[in-house]
């Protein structure tokens, strides 16, 4: 079906709308380095199947993404190859987003965090369970929100909020996330199947050939965007992986203890 042997997502089809689903359930869907290749691969086989003319894009279990896992971090930090192959993934993931034409609905079934609410926030439609929660919170692990936060907060909240929210890595509720313009739709656990397929069933009863357009030509000043701030802030977040305090937010998180952070 696909170019790509994909190892923790799943696929399922409905007529012309395909759900993907991000199956490491066990681990809230964090994102190491296998599930890391899968999604640098996933948009542009999505782009490029002919059996499907919408997405549906959700995580197994109880989270949509948790983020990027610490241990694959940590490995990516002591060995420069590998960390440099995750910064080419980084990119093509993103682009990959912005240069899929097909509507992406994001069925956000829980949290979405880090890269999670990145992936997330660069679907076109992003309807979430009201329990579920999203943010950013790589400041909160000494990190640089390098991979994408930066290009899509502003756009969608402006600059104020999201540098709040990027500066603290504070967690939203989707209710919350909703009213501020974030996400689209926040809705009880029991009709988060029914809202989603309320829009599956929108788009594809639609003029695909012109919504199709229609996100192309929108996606053309945040294509504009990433490419001027994806490469500096991937830099940034390298060089942050360097520091002391990335080491010791890391030290801190499996100590299940507080990071103390020394700016340095």
């Amino acid at each position: 079906m696909f170019k790509h042997d994909y190892k923790q997502i799943l696929f399922e089809r409905k007529g012309r709308v395909l759900r993907v689903t991000l199956n490491r359930p066990e681990k809230l869907n964090a994102v190491g380095g296998e599930l890391h290749h899968d999604l640098s691969c996933l948009f542009q086989d999505l782009a490029s199947d002919a059996q499907s003319d919408v997405i549906v894009l959700t995580g197994a279990g109880n989270a949509f993404s948790a983020g990027g896992d610490l241990d694959y971090l940590s490995a990516c930090h002591e060995d420069p190859a590998r960390f440099a192959r995750s910064v080419r993934e980084a990119k093509q993931i993103i682009n990959g987003l912005l240069d899929c034409d097909k509507p992406i609905i994001c069925r956000m079934n829980g949290d979405a965090v880090g890269l999670g609410a990145t992936i997330a926030l660069f679907c076109d439609i992003i309807i979430a369970a009201d329990t579920a929660r999203i943010g950013d919170p790589h400041v909160k692990v000494g990190l640089v929100a390098g991979d994408g936060g930066a290009v899509i907060w502003p756009q969608l909240i402006g600059y104020v909020r999201a540098k709040q929210y990027l500066m603290t890595g504070d967690l939203i509720t989707a209710q919350d996330a909703c009213g501020m313009g974030l996400i689209n739709f926040a809705v009880p656990p029991a009709e988060l199947e029914a809202k989603v397929e309320e829009w599956t069933e929108r788009l594809t009863r639609g003029a695909t050939l012109a919504i199709r357009s229609t996100k192309s030509t929108i996606n053309i000043g945040l294509k504009q965007l990433a490419s001027a701030i994806l490469d500096a802030g991937l830099v940034a977040e390298t060089l942050s992986g360097q520091t002391d305090d990335h080491r010791e937010a890391i030290a801190a998180f499996r100590e299940r203890r507080a990071p103390r952070f020394q700016g340095r």
